[in-house]
């Protein structure tokens, strides 16, 4: 049985709208960068963590460990700054400001783990914002959409609209790179 390390209902609806069947049990870890930590190996890092961390909730609990956890984490990156979750509207506002008219990468790291094996992997994605107004940005923050998400904004959300163009995989904008992850899993 595969299971998603990870509450985010944007990763189960991808899985689920590629076919896997699964379990959902979210992992609890700390998602601070390391001092200097490069923004590839902080999504890797933390991929393989909360993968971890579920393997071994999952197998304490169960003489049977689980056959394979997945887990993922994404961040947007500018310049080399990792723009994690917004912690306020402000914080929001600060990083959509950022991004306007602007080229960033988006950055997923994804980590498959079994009780032989793990394997970690990551996915960037270009993305280009145009200019935005101080009155888009506002009227984004009132939807409350930015708030969860890396780099305060959602591609498949409102905010598709500020975004011509990008190069790489689309999904892992999202949040899971789907092609990268059944390639993954059927490697094992």
């Amino acid at each position: 049985m595969l299971v998603l390390a990870s509450a985010s209902p944007r990763r189960r609806e991808l899985l689920i709208q590629a076919g896997y069947s699964f379990e959902v049990h979210p992992a609890d870890i700390p998602e601070d960068p390391l001092p200097n930590e490069d923004p590839t190996a902080y999504v890797t890092r933390l991929a393989r963590e909360k993968a971890e961390a579920v393997f071994a909730e999952l197998s304490s609990k169960s003489s049977t460990p689980p056959q394979v956890v997945l887990a993922a984490d994404t961040t947007v990156t500018l310049d080399n700054q990792i723009l994690g979750k917004p912690v306020d509207p402000a914080d929001a506002a600060r990083m959509l400001r950022l991004l306007s008219g602007r080229t960033h990468q988006v950055i997923t790291g994804v980590a498959l783990l079994t009780a032989t094996s793990t394997q970690v992997a990551s996915e960037t994605t270009a993305v280009t914002f145009i200019s935005l107004s101080d009155k888009d940005i506002a009227a984004y923050i009132a939807t409350g959409e930015p708030m969860d998400k890396a780099g305060a904004y959602a591609i498949q959300g409102r905010a598709a609209r500020w975004i011509p163009r990008i190069d790489g995989d689309y999904f892992n904008v999202v949040g899971l790179p789907i092609t990268l992850v059944s390639a993954l899993l059927d490697s094992r």
